[in-house]
C-alpha cells in the first residue's frame, strides 16, 4: 500500500457513503435469519436477482431449517437447479439443515458460521452485518473487489480473503459493520465497470478519477 492510503483518515473520507447507505439492506430479499443464511450460501458466484426469483419456491417447501433436515439433497435441487454449482451447494444446505436442526440454532460468530461448509468470510460477516451483530471483519465482495483499490484504500488483487485484512488493517473497527456494505452500493449503482465518477460522493478522496477524469469525461 503507499502512502496515498496512509496519510488519508478514511472514516473522515468514507463518511458520504456511511450516510448515504446507511442501514440498508442487502439486495437478498430474506424474511428472517433462516432464509439469510440459505439465500447467502445459495448466492455465492451467482447473481442476489438470480436468488430472489428463484427462493421464494424454495421457502414455500421448505419453510424453515427443521423442515430442511427432514429432507434430502435430491428433494431441493428441483428448485434450486438455476443456481450456479447447484448440486454442491444442496448438499452444503441439507448438511447445514441436519447440524443445526432448528432456526434458533444458527449461529452468529465468524469461528462458528464459516464452520459451516458453503460459508467463507464473505458470506460470515453479511450474516453477522444483517443480524446487527458487532462486526469481526468486513464484507468483501466482488464489488469491494473492484471499488476499495480504484479509491485507493487498498491494493488491486482478486483474493477476498486478502482484500479483506488490507481493509481491517487500514480502516478503523467502529466503522468495519457498514463500511463493507456501504463500498459494495456504491459499486453496484456508481463505481460500475464504467464508472460514473461525476456522480461519486466520494470522488474527491478517490484515486482513481485523478488518473481517468481529463482521459474519460
Amino acid at each position: 500500500m503507499d502512502l496515498f492510503s496512509d496519510a488519508i483518515d478514511w472514516k473522515e473520507e468514507l463518511n458520504p457513503i456511511l450516510k448515504k447507505y446507511k442501514s440498508s439492506k442487502h439486495p437478498l430479499k430474506y424474511r428472517n435469519l433462516y432464509e439469510l443464511v440459505i439465500m447467502v450460501i445459495l448466492s455465492a458466484q451467482d447473481s442476489d436477482e438470480n436468488i430472489n426469483k428463484i427462493t421464494p419456491n424454495f421457502f414455500d417447501a421448505f419453510p424453515e431449517i427443521k423442515s430442511l433436515a427432514k429432507s434430502k439433497v435430491e428433494a431441493i435441487i428441483p428448485y434450486i437447479h438455476k443456481v450456479k454449482f447447484y448440486e454442491n451447494k444442496a448438499e452444503w444446505i441439507i448438511n447445514l439443515a441436519k447440524t443445526i436442526k432448528k432456526d434458533e440454532n444458527i449461529p452468529l460468530t465468524i469461528r462458528e458460521l464459516t464452520d459451516i461448509k458453503g460459508i467463507g468470510r464473505k458470506s460470515a460477516n453479511v450474516i453477522m452485518r444483517e443480524s446487527n451483530i458487532p462486526s469481526e471483519g468486513i464484507i468483501t465482495d466482488l464489488h469491494v473487489l473492484r471499488v476499495a483499490p480504484r479509491i485507493g484504500i487498498i491494493s488491486p488483487t482478486k483474493d477476498g480473503i486478502k482484500a479483506e485484512k488490507q481493509l481491517m488493517t487500514i480502516l478503523p473497527r467502529e466503522i468495519w459493520n457498514e463500511i463493507g456494505m456501504a463500498i459494495s452500493f456504491l459499486g453496484r449503482e456508481i463505481c460500475r465497470p464504467i464508472p460514473k465518477c461525476f456522480e461519486c460522493p466520494i470522488n474527491s478522496c478517490c484515486k482513481y478519477p485523478k488518473k481517468n477524469f481529463m482521459t474519460e469525461y
